[in-house]
């Protein structure tokens, strides 16, 4: 059995998002299940899923960096890095409102994570996260945080009694959000952000204490059984105050927390009951001054609702619904520069507000690109894409969001990077288990992805498109230009911090002294082999001048090969290169 920590260190932490994300992952589509305000768009557990998933890849990049070392990483870096994970990778009100806890949570825990700091950041969780939001409302995930804060901050004992009590203290305030928000009272359901924080929590105290809360048992259909008699479900108080319209015992039908059954998503800050929200959900991270920001939050309140912005230290996570998604994002760049945007329409539907769900394509491509330039080339190409930004590689959670976005009955992926292959291979097995087929292409570079998107054709079987993607990636060779960080050892011999690298088939195949000459050396190395098509790709600051001098080249030096250029916008290499 591990040693159970006496603080908060980094090992803590770091078992803590791994079984947060665990439980998150058990309880994803319960939260969802029953989504019923102010969107009826059954997403709040996936969202608070994928949000973890990136506060916990966050964590392992800081200890696959410490490997080599004899120590783990400071508790700092840790928490640091689960917060700005899950700042970047959240998702939705409760995604972006859990991001802000966890990112109040990290500026206390840095200093310490014994009782009295752990006691400390619950209250600047709760504080931050309620700040965060332009128009708080009780009876949602801020209620129940409050709560936890409130609860630990009454005890003075070790570690393990004070992530108790804020457990416990949260679960006895979800259990009463029905009483605080009518929507949820009428449905017989708890606030599911609320519900997803339980969930964390209790990922918390079996951190710290080596036991996961106790469960209630299910029933058949997979919901727990209601109190009946004055009695208890086990994990909740006895005595609860009965909600209108519930079922003997006290509690609302399937409301019941900690015991598994669906729940419901409060509003942070919504329309009033029964109204028509608006037509666009709007989130952007956004890198940004302060005073920027402050005006931002004013512009955004007025022009819709569900306004939340969190982060701090220049970098943002902005969610809002609107009517006008371009102004929204027009905000964001008259405050600095918003990047990651996502825009979600809604659609008004028997006077409940809904995501558009038209009949399933046949068939679909997914594919991860480097840069805005190439998600530009290849969404007019008709597929779904994911950008992979520098240092940001994405994680298996927004694979699966993009092939739902897909919205087809076959998918074929493309990840573009071996360093995915175990990351795409999972996003893939979770969406056979919700009935898509995909096929996995496995991509090791943009220009792979490219040919094998030329040759995709939709109206042949699957298999046959299958194997033509995957014949057509494994006849290009690809390259790519690299600036080296610092003096180290190479495929090629030893490079010094600023020489320009390229890198063939992933090793590093040449050391130069500038972007130009050294591409001409890798195109000829590349063409020795023989080769019909050149692909560049240029990333955001090459000048034009470097694609004209390298076409010239081609054509002066191989007549009978040609050359396609494209924009990559900002991507992590200043040129890609392919050649089939």
């Amino acid at each position: 059995m591990p040693q159970l920590p006496d603080d908060l260190d980094a090992v803590a932490v770091r078992t803590w998002c791994s079984l947060a994300l665990e439980a998150l992952g058990r309880e994803r589509a319960e939260i969802d299940a029953i989504n019923v305000y102010p969107i009826a768009d059954g997403d709040t557990g996936t969202n608070l899923y994928l949000t973890v998933e990136s506060a916990a890849a966050a964590v392992e990049a800081v200890f696959a960096a410490h490997e080599t070392g004899a120590t783990a990483p400071a508790t700092a870096d840790a928490v640091r890095a689960m917060a700005h994970g899950a700042l970047i990778g959240a998702r939705g009100n409760s995604g972006t409102i859990l991001a802000q806890l966890l990112r109040g949570m990290a500026g206390v825990l840095a200093d310490g994570g014994d009782a009295a700091h752990l006691r400390r950041a619950l209250t600047r969780a709760a504080d931050a996260a309620r700040l965060a939001v332009a128009h708080p409302v009780e009876g949602t995930v801020l209620t129940v945080a409050a709560a936890a804060a409130e609860a630990a901050e009454g005890e003075e004992s070790d570690l393990r009694t004070v992530v108790h009590a804020a457990y416990d203290g949260a679960l006895a305030a979800l259990a009463k959000t029905p009483e605080q928000l009518a929507v949820l009272g009428r449905a017989g359901v708890v606030d599911a952000g609320g519900r997803g924080l339980v969930a964390v929590l209790g990922a918390l105290v079996e951190t710290v204490t080596g036991q996961a809360p106790v469960r209630g048992p299910r029933t058949a259909h997979g919901k727990a059984p209601t109190p009946v008699d004055g009695g208890s479900v086990v994990g909740l108080p006895v005595g609860g105050t009965p909600v209108e319209g519930g079922p003997a015992g006290g509690f609302p039908a399937g409301g019941v927390p900690e015991a598994g059954v669906p729940v419901g998503e409060g509003p942070l800050d919504c329309p009033e009951d029964g109204a028509a929200g608006p037509a666009f959900e709007v989130i952007y991270l956004l890198e940004a001054r302060d005073e920027q920001v402050a005006r931002l939050r004013t512009r955004l309140d007025a022009l819709g609702d569900s306004l939340v912005v969190v982060g701090g230290d220049g970098l943002w996570h902005v969610h809002v619904h609107v009517d006008d998604a371009g102004a929204a994002v027009e905000a964001g760049v008259e405050a600095g520069r918003p990047y990651r945007i996502r825009i979600t329409h809604f659609a008004t539907e028997s006077g409940h507000d809904v995501r558009v769900q038209a009949e399933p394509a046949q068939r679909a491509v997914v594919v991860v690109v480097p840069g805005d330039g190439l998600a530009g080339l290849c969404t007019e190409a008709g597929a779904t894409t994911v950008i992979a930004r520098p240092g940001e590689p994405p994680a298996s959670g927004e694979l699966v969001d993009a092939i739902r976005r897909a919205h087809a009955r076959e998918v074929v992926l493309l990840p573009n990077d071996a360093a995915l292959r175990h990351t795409a291979a999972a996003a893939a097995e979770q969406a056979r288990t919700e009935g898509v087929r995909v096929a996995l292409v496995p991509t090791r570079a943009a220009v792979q992805g490219i040919a094998a998107l030329a040759v995709h054709e939709p109206d042949r079987g699957f298999d046959e498109d299958v194997v033509a993607m995957t014949a057509a990636a494994g006849a290009t060779r690809y390259a790519e230009l690299a600036v080296a960080e610092r003096q180290s050892w190479t495929m090629a011999g030893i490079c010094q911090a600023g020489d320009i690298l390229g890198l063939i088939d992933g090793d590093v195949a040449v050391i130069g002294a500038d972007v130009p000459a050294t591409a001409r050396t890798v195109l000829d190395r590349m063409l020795a082999a023989g080769g019909e098509l050149v692909t560049l790709v240029l990333g955001e600051d090459v000048p034009d001048s470097l694609a004209d001098a390298l076409e010239e080249h081609v054509r002066e030096g191989y007549l009978a090969v040609d050359t396609v250029v494209y924009r990559g916008g900002h991507q992590r290499a200043p040129l890609l290169i392919g050649v089939e």
